[in-house]
């Protein structure tokens, strides 16, 4: 396999500013967001190995949304709402677990089958006759690539997974990710900011060198950013031959060690690809690993994430795994304050908008793609909440729905 060609060439004459800070904190924007975004594009729900048996079952919320992904009793990987037929309760209540050969609602007691037919009702001859496949669980749009499933809930421009993340897929299929298993489960954290300021930050490396210690000693200015194209970007660092001055990076150098599977130039590698609105699927040598991030309210977020392994790894792989998680989790601590205090100033009567290093052109492209699904972004001044959506379908030429 040959090396990854970086593309990192920006347009001469792009714009370098980001998008208005009144987008920051609308709450009309955010109905759209969440209606045209999040709902109608392809979203991480889990890895095949969260589901290891028939009826296990992982449940994955968003934005007023609740799946369940299941594995059936022919082994197969399916995805329905977790909503009864009958009155809406949520059908199963736990994150995660294993069911005999049935779900029961707990509202009632209706009993649905693991290909998703109704069974029965409880006290059936209250009702009429319930045609099992009529009332049975509704299907979600679902696709499982290289492991990782993918849930949408509702149709939207987007192509199919595989097409969309065909750029990753020579690169990222020698990790044979489809394998992996989990290490430590789904974690969530609440964070008071909104979800594009965590993107907006995740989405340019000019950060690293001062925000990020652990990663400029881990790889320094060997790190380098693709800006989004059609849904994805791309970026990688490579290790430094340093030994490392943090204790962390200094062992984690240690014991990481080239792995049989993977191409040379990916043994001292880690790698981030983002996926158009809110993900990415990040991988180490001894990892895969995704996070993302939803909006509850226009400073509120949910960050979600989980991290999955070799399948077979001996004492000094795991070593350089937590190693490794150690570094990624002191990141993350360290981006939520470069979120907080960058989303504050949104709010700031001040703040006279972004104006973009090249370095920071991932954060441009990002923004790119959602002027395209929502114009109305491209407004300057806050528009009147109340007639937002109606100004953005008239810029759409779609009517308001």
């Amino acid at each position: 396999m040959r090396d990854h060609a970086r593309n990192t060439e920006i347009p001469a004459d792009w714009d370098r500013r980001g998008l208005p800070g009144w987008c920051y904190h609308s709450p009309a924007l955010l109905d759209l967001e969440q209606s045209e975004l999040f709902k109608t594009h392809w979203q991480i729900a889990c890895h095949v190995s969260d589901v290891p048996e028939v009826g296990s079952f992982q449940c994955f919320d968003m934005c007023g949304e609740r799946a369940i992904i299941l594995r059936d009793d022919t082994s197969e990987v399916r995805a329905y709402l977790n909503i009864c037929r009958h009155r809406g309760s949520r059908l199963v209540a736990k994150e995660q677990g294993k069911c005999t050969n049935a779900l029961v609602c707990p509202f009632h007691g209706w009993v649905y089958n693991l290909d998703g037919t109704l069974r029965g009702a409880a006290r059936p001859e209250s009702f009429p006759q319930l045609d099992k496949h009529e009332f049975g669980l509704k299907p979600l749009e679902m696709e499982v690539w290289h492991g990782f499933v993918f849930v949408r809930f509702k149709p939207g421009p987007q192509p199919s997974v595989a097409e969309l993340l065909a750029p990753m897929e020579q690169e990222l299929s020698a990790y044979r990710m489809a394998e992996h298993v989990p290490t430590d489960g789904i974690w969530t954290e609440e964070t008071p900011v909104n979800w594009k300021s965590i993107r907006d930050v995740d989405n340019e490396g000019y950060h690293v060198p001062l925000a990020h210690p652990a990663l400029q000693d881990l790889y320094g200015s060997t790190y380098a950013d693709e800006p989004y194209v059609d849904g994805v970007s791309r970026s990688d660092g490579r290790f430094t031959p340093t030994k490392g001055r943090r204790w962390a990076v200094r062992n984690y150098k240690k014991f990481t060690k080239p792995q049989p599977h993977l191409p040379e130039h990916l043994h001292k590698t880690w790698m981030y690809y983002g996926i158009f609105p809110n993900a990415v699927i990040a991988v180490t040598p001894e990892t895969s690993l995704f996070y993302q991030e939803f909006p509850v309210s226009t400073n509120k977020s949910i960050l979600r994430s989980a991290t999955y392994r070799n399948p077979v790894e001996d004492r000094q792989q795991r070593a350089a795994r937590y190693l490794a998680a150690r570094i990624d989790r002191e990141t993350v601590e360290e981006d939520i304050q470069l979120t907080i205090w960058s989303n504050e100033s949104m709010q700031s009567e001040a703040f006279e908008g972004f104006y973009l290093s090249d370095l920071e052109y991932g954060v441009r492209s990002h923004h790119d793609h959602l002027r395209r699904i929502l114009p109305i972004y491209n407004v300057e001044t806050a528009p009147d909440e109340d007639g937002l959506a109606a100004l953005n379908a008239s810029m759409t030429g779609t009517p308001d729905q």
